[in-house]
This record gives structure tokens, C-alpha cells and sequence, in this order.
């Protein structure tokens, strides 16, 4: 019981929680840090697939993959953007996210000839091999540098599997879990539900990791 209870204090602390996000998550870029891609590379994993409605996108967390695709677009970051995921582990949703992705970018003021789906992938592994595919396709050299967009917790692998396929990509981090430190008597002493699934996410991910470099995805 005893280290149960110590278990407990030690996940739910928002402070550790924290800390430990902040050291996996990659450094936020500034916009005016980038340079002008070509491409952008978006991974998809972020709309609610299992409420079913034809006339919207539902958002989980993790929207930012799709608006700050935009805004570097509108900068002129990006020139064209490749939206990459089709319906993951919910077959019964009839629309690949990439699409949906598609139509909130297009609202926003995104031309539609600039934006190229991929609407088969259900993991991060199919994101690279059929981005890849698309790639060859359109013929663009294999040489030229993307910008890979996608949440930080989940950069590594993904930027793992984009080079086991030989695309070339620089990383652009978003949909941050972690946030700067505070040393308020809350964070440091009240435990926080939150936390845990801070931890969960990081659990997750490490596994997912160590899978992927075990079957040689990364």
C-alpha cells in the first residue's frame, strides 16, 4: 500500500509530469527561424473519427498540426502542403482524416491545388512509405529537403521513419504537452490527473518507439 501511495504521489505530480515531457519534447522554432520548403509534410491523428457528421471537423487535441500547417503556409514557409493519414484504427468512419484536414485548410484560405492527400496510412510507418510513394510519383527529387509537421511527443518517431524511407526532412514541433516550469506550491505538491496522462502519453510513445526500431521501422 505504502508504494502504491508513493507510485501515485510521484505520477501525479504536476511538476515531475512536467519535467520529464519537457526533456522528450523537441525546442519549440520560431517561424521567422524557418526557411522556404517546398513542402510540407502533415500527419494526421488528430480529428475525432467516431462522431460521425458530414458538414465539419471535430478536433481532438493536437489541432495544430492542421493550423500551424496553415500559418506557415500564409507566411510563405511552405509552398504546397502533403497531408498524410487515412482512418487509423476506425474503419467505420467514412472519410480518410487527410480530407478532413484537407477542408478545414481549404476554409481557411489554403488553395485547393496545393494541397495533396494520402489517404491510406493508419500508422506512422504507412505515413512515410506512402508519402514516399506519392513523392516518387510527382518525381520530386530525392535530394530535396521537407518540413515534416507533426506533434512533438511523436517527432521522433516520425522523423525516424521519414528517414528510414530516405525523405529528407527537417522537423517543424507542435501540439506541445509540456509547458514551461512553474514552482507554485499547486505544481509542486497537488497531484493532478493530468499528470498521469502526461505519463501515459510518454509510456506510449516509448514503447512505440522501441517497437518500431525493433522491426527496423526507424
Amino acid at each position: 500500500m505504502l508504494s502504491g501511495i508513493v507510485l501515485l504521489l510521484f505520477f501525479s505530480n504536476q511538476f515531475i509530469s512536467n519535467w520529464a515531457m519537457n526533456q522528450w519534447e523537441p525546442d519549440v522554432k520560431s517561424f521567422s527561424s524557418i526557411p522556404t520548403y517546398e513542402w510540407g509534410i502533415v500527419l494526421t491523428g488528430v480529428t475525432n473519427l467516431n462522431k460521425e457528421v458530414n458538414d465539419r471537423t471535430f478536433f481532438n487535441k493536437g489541432a495544430d498540426r492542421a493550423t500551424h500547417a496553415i500559418q506557415l503556409y500564409k507566411l510563405g514557409k511552405i509552398k504546397r502542403i502533403l497531408i498524410t493519414g487515412g482512418v487509423g484504427l476506425n474503419p467505420q468512419s467514412p472519410f480518410a482524416e487527410a480530407a478532413l484536414l484537407k477542408n478545414v485548410m481549404v476554409i481557411a484560405g489554403v488553395p485547393e491545388e496545393d494541397i495533396v492527400l494520402e489517404g491510406k496510412a493508419k500508422n506512422t510507418r504507412q505515413n512515410a512509405l506512402f508519402t514516399k510513394e506519392i513523392l516518387d510519383q510527382m518525381q520530386i527529387p530525392t535530394g530535396q529537403k521537407h518540413l515534416l509537421i507533426t506533434s512533438a511527443f511523436h517527432m521522433r518517431r516520425s522523423k525516424g521513419c521519414f528517414d528510414k524511407v530516405k525523405i529528407n526532412t527537417d522537423t517543424f514541433p507542435v501540439d506541445y504537452y509540456g509547458h514551461s516550469n512553474k514552482y507554485d506550491i499547486p505544481s509542486l505538491l497537488y497531484p493532478d490527473p493530468y499528470a498521469i496522462f502526461k505519463w501515459q502519453k510518454l509510456f506510449n510513445e516509448w514503447v512505440g518507439i522501441t517497437m518500431y526500431k525493433i522491426v527496423g521501422y526507424v
